[in-house]
């Protein structure tokens, strides 16, 4: 597959076959690549590690249920979407698969253009959350770099203040506090404060725990 053409990497983990050689040619031809599994325990050994990708996963196996590869990736926090297929499910099965957080249940049989639609959601998903870890990574990364006093300074700046409250608070003149914020853009790698403010907030715009000021 040129690598241009790539439109994303799945995961098909399904005791049939069948089923699994249908859906991997049909979706190999719509550009994603493939990878089939016969049960959780052999796609936990030998999956490679590819982004985006999304896992396609039929909910009832004889040594497996689908939900049991969920509680696990869970437990080991991996998060790549997952897309669970069924022949017959109870409801508590798709209630549980979705409150933790499966993209999709498919009820076989289902159609390509369902079973497409569903696959790039979650591909999109799973980029977004890699970016969003790159970008908390950098974050992390370039926070190290500050000082403790930076660090402090930096926490009040996320929080709104402004030198002269700054100051106020940590008992500093205001041309120190104002020394102190150009380091903290320059270290941080931003131009402005909104740049930082956007830096400091992960996807649910909530402020990151690593721009917690030092504990005295």
């Amino acid at each position: 597959m040129n690598f241009d053409d790539f439109k994303g990497h799945i995961y098909l983990i399904d005791d049939d076959p069948s089923i699994r050689r249908s859906l991997a040619f049909s979706l190999s031809s719509l550009r994603y690549s493939i990878q089939s599994f016969e049960n959780p325990a052999a796609f936990l050994r030998d999956a490679l590690p590819i982004s985006p990708s999304v896992i396609l996963l039929d909910i009832c196996m004889p040594d497996a249920t689908g939900l049991v590869l969920q509680n696990e990736l869970i437990r080991q926090g991996r998060t790549t979407p997952i897309i669970f297929i069924s022949g017959e499910s109870q409801p508590s099965e798709i209630i549980e698969a979705l409150k933790k957080g499966a993209v999709d249940f498919l009820l076989k049989p289902f159609g390509l253009h369902a079973l497409v639609q569903a696959i790039d959601l979650a591909l999109e998903k799973d980029r977004s959350g890699l970016n969003q870890r790159i970008k908390t990574k950098n974050a992390q990364q370039r926070f190290t770099t500050l000082t403790d006093k930076e660090r402090e300074i930096c926490w009040w700046m996320i929080k709104g203040y402004g030198n002269k409250e700054i100051a106020n608070l940590n008992g500093s003149a205001a041309s120190t506090v104002k020394l102190h914020r150009s380091r903290v853009l320059e270290k941080m790698g931003c131009s402005s404060l909104s740049e930082l403010l956007d830096l400091a907030m992960d996807g649910d715009r909530r402020i990151l725990s690593i721009f917690e000021p030092p504990r005295s």
